[in-house]
């Protein structure tokens, strides 16, 4: 039976993608884990492997088609002794004609049928299965479709696959012998039958307040139209507060001239790494929220999630918006280690390069606009964080220290807290944390 493969959802806030460049032709042979297409996102370029082999039957969505929605057919692939005859004139597969309405249906962020691999994924039709922990169930997009088809469930379905896997003949079995009837659908939640949220007026609304002619129209790309919802989202759910601090940075600065002066070499006299003011902000940060456990935590209905490790994301700017790297377990890593994963992340962004996984997730963030100028301003906090630290530029202020007045190298950083979680107290309890880093950090060298 022809297998679809259809456009994958590649991160949990995906709509639509432009389908790059497709890498095989019809009548190419490919194997699972082969890489078939390269796929961009609102935020990166992602490659696309296939699951099973095959051959490419048919490819109906061109290279270049820009907006192809998830789960939208893109490609067929047919099976060991098949040819083009088994698929239809409308370019898919008869057996998945019942299931035309799931193609068209939106994508379920995370536990959708992306199947993720590190940075490359492809979608069928169905579901990959879950167990209760979590694991997912191995089997084939055929087998897959025959048990959705015919109420099965996976999880009771003992494959013969390789490593286990269930496929088309166990189905069969399953079948003969009557076992493995799935339960009854739930009912939908009503969260998740919620329309999505406007974000703004209509374009006809805003225009009747211009001259005709006297503006252009510029349509949404899928980054702004995913800052907009990621940031709607979070003023409408999330009850923010703010609490700012000024920082010493003299100290600091001086350190990092120590450390940058002292960096090891290469072989072309090029220093192994460059420590900057925001790493060393990062490491602060991350130290902090291993200090003040529970402000390292995530909101959720039914629970507090409280982190074991400090995942710090990175506000970049990129051409376009913005994207947010995440600097794992910083509060373990030497500033020169963060300064060199901080030079890649930045450089792999703005080539939209990143891969899902190094840029979802994060238990915080941090937001500098310093080097553009700016002395202070407030950061939305980005969910699941619970937290984002907003930094200024530091630059010259008079200072009172006992009865002096003296000039000091000044920044003022504000923290955004979700007040569900992290309430004002607590919240200027893990700001003065990381000022005694900042103002003291020989503290960040141990």
């Amino acid at each position: 039976m022809p297998i679809n493969i259809t456009m994958p959802a590649l991160s949990p806030t995906m709509e639509e993608g432009n389908l790059a460049k497709w890498l095989v032709k019809e009548g190419d042979e490919v194997s699972a884990g082969d890489v078939i297409a390269e796929i961009e996102t609102d935020k990166a370029t992602m490659e696309v492997e296939a699951v099973d082999e095959g051959t490419v039957g048919k490819i109906v969505v061109p290279a270049g088609t820009a907006g192809v929605k998830v789960n939208e057919l893109i490609a067929v692939l047919l099976e060991e002794g098949e040819d083009a005859s088994a698929i239809d004139a409308s370019g898919g597969s008869s057996a998945a004609k019942p299931e035309a309405e799931a193609d068209k249906a939106p994508a379920v962020p995370e536990s959708s049928s992306a199947i993720e691999v590190g940075a490359k994924a492809v979608t069928d039709p169905v579901p990959a299965p879950r167990t209760a922990d979590g694991g997912r169930i191995f089997s084939s997009p055929l087998a897959r479709r025959l048990a959705q088809q015919n109420g099965l469930d996976l999880k009771a379905i003992s494959g013969t696959g390789p490593h286990g896997r269930v496929v088309k003949r166990d189905i069969e079995a399953a079948l003969a012998s009557g076992t493995g009837k799935a339960a009854p659908a739930a009912a939908p939640s009503a969260a998740a039958a919620a329309p999505a949220m406007a974000t703004g007026p209509s374009t006809d609304q805003v225009l009747k307040l211009f001259e005709e002619g006297s503006y252009e129209l510029v349509p949404h790309d899928g980054m702004r139209k995913t800052i907009a919802r990621r940031l709607v989202e979070s003023k409408q759910t999330i009850p923010h507060f703010y609490v700012s601090v000024d920082c010493e940075l003299d100290a600091l600065l001086a350190l990092r001239g120590q450390i940058n002066g002292s960096a090891p070499k290469d072989k072309d006299g090029n220093p192994l790494y460059k420590v900057s003011v925001n790493d060393m902000t990062i490491k602060a940060l991350a130290l902090a929220l291993r200090d003040v456990p529970d402000a390292n935590v995530s909101w959720t209905d039914e629970a507090m999630v409280k982190h074991k490790h400090s995942d710090v994301g990175v506000a970049v700017s990129i051409p376009g918006g913005l994207i947010t790297p995440i600097v794992r377990s910083a509060e373990l890593k030497p500033l020169s280690v963060i300064s060199n994963e901080m030079k890649d992340f930045g450089k792999r962004a703005k080539e939209r390069k990143l891969k899902p996984e190094e840029y979802q997730g994060g238990t915080t963030a941090v937001s500098n606009m310093g080097m553009m100028g700016v002395r202070d301003f407030a950061a939305v906090v980005n969910p699941p964080h619970a937290t984002i630290l907003a930094v200024g530029a530091g630059d010259k202020r008079a200072v009172v220290k006992g009865d002096e007045i003296t000039i000091a190298t000044v920044m003022t950083v504000t923290l955004s807290t979700d007040h569900r979680c992290v309430d004002g107290a607590l919240g200027a309890e893990l700001l003065a944390a990381f000022k005694g880093y900042i103002e003291n950090p020989m503290g960040m060298l141990v």
